[in-house]
């Protein structure tokens, strides 16, 4: 092999293209006296078990806590991140063993909080905040936690629940354990007319496959497999819904969606209204997608198939990670010359290891704590999409950044339900350049589809699934049974209505739903539409000019979790409770459909 294509080892990277890890500990040494340290803290902690009525020692309890969580955090980081950057290392992975092990036993200290925090007397916390001002920074967490009281169960109730949870998460390990372990695929004829096993991950570049009889194959394959184990599927995500909504029941909600989105404060309005704003545009926006993308690949007939394959070849660049620090700085220009200083601050400072090594773990993550930097894990690769995952890693580090440095530890990680929209933001804005400043027909084309894909699948497809879910736990709950049929025969319906007319619905595609993991986790994938279209609005709103648009961002980006996520998106002037980011993201989509259209 040439030996500039061999990966190298860590010791042959450069220095500058690694994260600074050493800002955390210098070495092992250092990181075991902390973890000694951190040991010492347990039996503080748990001194305050039965105590915290008294409002000095929940204070204290508070303080105490903090520290000891600060200190595990640290640890943590360190360890986990050394051996990301090589899974092989002895010595790292002994580290995050240790520390891995070690928080089970530190969280188990931890465990009594909320149950004694449940079982206080009415109105007691809420003396205490009078009592003790310094408590006061703490309101918003405890009455979060208060929120929960109704449905919260006796002592002996909540231990059962807990003993069967193993049991009631046992739908999502069998299928798991059926489409990753058990299930094989027969083989398929590729490209170059080779003979070779299909699987998920073969699936995944097939489906693109620029030759239509490899991409049908696969399709065919793929599908006819799962439908041998139909019944097996329906029966597994029937029992997982089942279970999701005997939870519900036996905690006191109106439905499995609310026992879902109350925790968060989430208003059910937003998930309905999600999907009556997607249905309502499909005709304008998914449906004349598919309308120009069958022209654009010159077929008589679209199919299934067909979706994923690029309408042009991705033009092929090299380009130097410093050259990719560049764009995408110009990119993000709009957000102000702060944004850009920490930006540089972070390459210069070394928050990011760029490039593969021997042993590295693969793909891209932004990961730190409260007194760590906000590392990122890149893979770079010298193409135009490591560019953007540089943005979009970035902004999740540039998040947690503003977020650490303006909210106390008890806030500072946003939600989940945020979690999304500040790196989708930076890739909003990154591709909006890069479309507006490109000459070549071609690579315009090319971006201008990306673009469409992204919004394709993030919203109008995750929109689908959170239909298809909201159907089928309506229907549950009302004791309606769904059989293998009858959730293919719902795929399908909805495959229709969202693709429209010009596209032909092979049959193959109905066992689709029984691919998707996410269904295993109740009403979790409407955040996706929720989080790109909290994202777009942001874009819009900055590169249109709004008065204060960028000041609002960054006031979003700095609140972390110091409120409930609807109300942190609206510091930034994006309201999640209306049909207005998602109208917004459909219109943006529109707009590229204009301008493929115009360019083809």
């Amino acid at each position: 092999m040439d030996e500039n294509k061999k990966t190298k080892t860590r010791d042959m990277i450069e220095e500058k293209y690694k994260w600074k890890i050493e800002k955390v500990y210098k070495n092992t040494s250092e990181w075991e006296k902390d973890l000694d340290n951190l040991k010492k803290y347990v039996p503080k902690i748990t001194e305050y078990s039965g105590k915290l009525g008294d409002g000095e020692k929940l204070l204290e309890f508070y303080k105490i806590d903090e520290e000891a969580s600060r200190l595990a955090e640290k640890l943590y980081v360190y360890a986990h991140q050394r051996y990301d950057e090589d899974t092989t290392n002895t010595e790292f992975q002994t580290l995050k063993s240790k520390i891995d092990s070690y928080l089970s036993e530190f969280k188990s200290a931890e465990s009594f909080f909320i149950p004694e925090i449940l079982a206080l007397p009415e109105g007691l916390i809420q003396r205490q905040f009078e009592k003790f001002k310094d408590l006061k920074k703490y309101e918003f967490a405890i009455n979060d936690i208060l929120k929960m009281k109704p449905h919260v169960l006796s002592k002996k109730e909540e231990k059962l629940l807990a003993a069967v949870s193993d049991c009631l998460e046992a739908p999502g390990n069998i299928f798991s354990m059926l489409s990753n372990a058990d299930m094989k695929f027969p083989n398929v004829i590729d490209e170059d007319g080779n003979e070779v096993e299909l699987t998920e991950v073969k699936y995944g570049k097939f489906i693109k496959s620029k030759n239509r009889e490899v991409r049908k194959r696969a399709f065919n394959v793929l599908f006819n497999t799962y439908k041998n184990y139909k019944n097996t599927f329906a029966e597994a995500l029937s029992s997982s819904v089942k279970n999701f909504v005997f939870q519900s029941k036996v905690r006191n909600y109106k439905n499995s969606m609310e026992y879902s989105l109350t925790p968060n404060d989430i208003p059910l309005d937003v998930y309905n209204n999600l999907i009556e704003a997607v249905d309502s545009s499909l005709k304008e926006s998914l449906h004349r997608y598919v309308k120009i993308k069958k022209k654009l690949l010159k077929l008589d007939e679209i199919h299934m198939y067909d979706l994923y394959v690029p309408i042009v070849d991705n033009v092929k660049e090299h380009i130097e990670f410093e050259d990719a620090v560049k764009i995408v700085k110009e990119g993000l220009k709009p957000l102000g010359e702060e944004y850009l200083q920490i930006f540089q601050q972070g390459v210069n400072d070394g928050w990011i290891d760029v490039f593969e090594n021997v042993g590295k773990r693969g793909g891209a993550y932004s990961f730190g704590s409260y007194d760590t930097m906000p590392y990122v894990l890149l893979n770079y690769n010298y193409e135009m999409n490591d560019v953007s995952t540089l943005a979009h890693e970035m902004g999740h580090s540039i998040h947690s950044y503003y977020s650490r440095k303006n909210q106390p530890y008890i806030y500072a990680n946003y939600s989940l339900f945020c979690a999304e929209v500040a790196s989708t933001t930076n890739e909003s804005l990154l591709i909006n350049h890069l479309i507006n400043n490109e000459k070549d027909k071609n690579k315009k084309m090319y971006l201008i589809n990306q673009q469409l894909e992204q919004i394709r699948t993030t919203v109008f497809r995750q929109v689908m699934f959170a239909e298809f879910e909201k159907t089928v736990h309506e229907g549950i709950e009302s004791g309606s049974p769904f059989s293998g049929e009858d959730y293919c025969r719902l795929w399908h319906e909805l495959n229709v209505k969202y693709f429209g007319p010009e596209m032909f619905v092979d049959e193959e595609i109905d066992m689709e739903w029984a691919r998707i993991p996410h269904f295993y986790s109740d009403f979790y994938v409407y955040q996706y539409a929720t989080g790109y279209s909290a994202a777009n609005s942001f874009s819009k709103m900055i590169l249109d000019g709004e008065k204060n648009a960028t000041e609002k961002y960054k006031e979003f980006l700095k609140s972390g979790s110091s409120d409930y996520p609807i109300e942190v998106l609206k510091r930034g002037g994006v309201d999640m409770t209306t049909s207005k980011p998602l109208n917004d993201t459909i219109d943006t989509f529109n707009k590229l459909l204009d301008m493929l259209d115009k360019i083809q």
